[in-house]
C-alpha cells in the first residue's frame, strides 16, 4: 500500500464537478483508491462517498493505493488533486 499527503489545489468553483471527475479517474485505476479527511476515509471510487466527504478548495487530504498499479493511481489521483495535470 501507497500512501501520500496532499494539498487540494483545484481550479473554480464547482467542487461536485471536480468530485465527478477525480472519480471518473479513480475508476480508470485496477487499484482500491481512499482519501482521508480527518477521521472520514472514503473510497474515491464511489461518487457518494467522495460527496460526503465535503471537500475544500484549501484542505490537506492523505491518499492511499493498494493493487497492481498502486504507484500510477497514486501519482494520478495527487496530479489531479493539486493541479498538476
Amino acid at each position: 500500500m501507497k500512501r501520500k499527503s496532499v494539498s487540494i489545489n483545484l481550479e473554480g468553483e464547482q467542487m461536485a464537478r471536480n468530485i465527478a471527475m477525480l472519480v471518473q479517474r479513480a475508476s480508470k485505476y485496477e487499484s482500491s483508491i481512499y482519501i482521508q479527511s480527518g477521521d472520514k476515509r472514503v473510497n474515491a471510487k464511489s461518487i457518494m462517498g467522495m460527496m460526503t466527504l465535503g471537500m475544500d478548495l484549501s484542505e490537506d487530504l492523505e491518499i492511499s493505493a493498494e493493487g497492481a498499479d498502486e504507484e500510477t493511481a497514486l501519482e494520478g489521483i495527487t496530479g489531479f488533486l493539486t493541479g498538476e495535470e
